[in-house]
């Protein structure tokens, strides 16, 4: 399974995830994202600790995108430097690994 990734990308806005997400669907580049409202990042930026609203996207793709779909992410984004953290899928159910590999494009 590791192939497999989930992709987190950190937003500020609610109409740049819906951006974003619909993007990277519609691209090939990620079979679903979720997108998780609620959330709080603290984090230090330009020496300064800084705390703000986000929202996380949950974008589920194969190892072989990652790069365009970073790079997509970065064209798309709004951040001087947006997070794009891939954390690989050790398991899934079989159903919906098969179903992961079928929506997405081919590199």
């Amino acid at each position: 399974m590791s192939e497999l990734l989930e992709v987190r990308v950190s937003v500020g806005a609610p109409d740049e995830a819906d951006r974003i997400a619909a993007a990277l669907v519609a691209e090939g580049l990620a079979a679903c994202v979720q997108v998780v409202p609620g959330v709080t990042s603290v984090y230090r930026w330009e020496g300064l600790v800084e705390r703000s609203a986000e929202l996380l996207l949950l974008a589920k793709t194969t190892d072989e995108l990652f790069d365009r779909l970073a790079a997509r992410v970065v064209e798309l984004h709004s951040y001087d430097t947006p997070e794009v953290l891939a954390v690989p899928v050790t398991r899934a159910s079989e159903g919906y690994a098969v179903w992961l590999r079928e929506s997405v494009v081919r590199a």
